[in-house]
């Protein structure tokens, strides 16, 4: 499933993510799938990316960033 959000939105239900792909080309891909639960959200900033769960309580995740390839037009 792709999730697009912006890390201050929560997840309005339960969401299996596999991968976090940025606007620049980049993905995270997590160790191992998680879940979101409902209230939920993806923050990705320093030191990495993490949840934030509905209480507050962060949690880093494990994985590494990828580099995705995006066509682009150039224009003169």
């Amino acid at each position: 499933m792709r999730l697009t959000g912006d890390g201050a939105v929560a997840a309005s239900r339960l969401v299996l993510i596999d991968e976090f792909e940025t606007d620049d080309g980049y993905a995270f891909v997590p160790t191992r799938p998680l879940f979101l639960a409902a209230g939920d959200r993806v923050e990705l900033a320093d030191p990495g990316p993490a949840v934030v769960r509905a209480d507050g309580a962060r949690h880093l995740l494990d994985g590494g960033w990828e580099t995705r390839c995006r066509w682009s037009v150039r224009r003169r």
